[in-house]
């Protein structure tokens, strides 16, 4: 097993994994973790869907409504870590930038 540390960046993402410690969260085990990605407009572009889809699999597609401007979410199964979130947000960024997205939010349920 990997050595854990608790010493994640003060950070949005630090944030949240401090809170998952601090609520006895196991990070040993693998977890399906959300990640959602904004775009400037909804509904996003076809192509960034066909993007998305063809590096993380199937889509769920939240339209804009009376809590927020609408999203896009993704899932990833594996070892919640800073590294390994903070990596396909980067990723899944850098790829949705060219059509007005951001991954900047995820979640995962325990």
């Amino acid at each position: 097993m990997a050595e854990f540390t608790d010493d994640w960046p003060d950070d949005a993402d630090g944030s949240v994994f401090r809170n998952l410690a601090a609520n006895a969260f196991d990070f040993s085990k693998q977890y399906s973790v959300d990640y959602n990605v904004d775009f400037d407009s909804c509904p996003p572009q076809a192509a960034a869907l066909d993007l998305l889809r063809a590096m993380y699999g199937e889509l769920g597609l939240y339209p804009p409504d009376e809590h927020g401007d609408g999203y896009v979410q993704f899932q990833v199964l594996g070892k919640v870590s800073y590294e390994g979130v903070t990596s396909v947000q980067r990723q899944a960024s850098a790829a949705m930038g060219q059509f007005g997205g951001v991954c900047e939010s995820w979640g995962v349920l325990h």
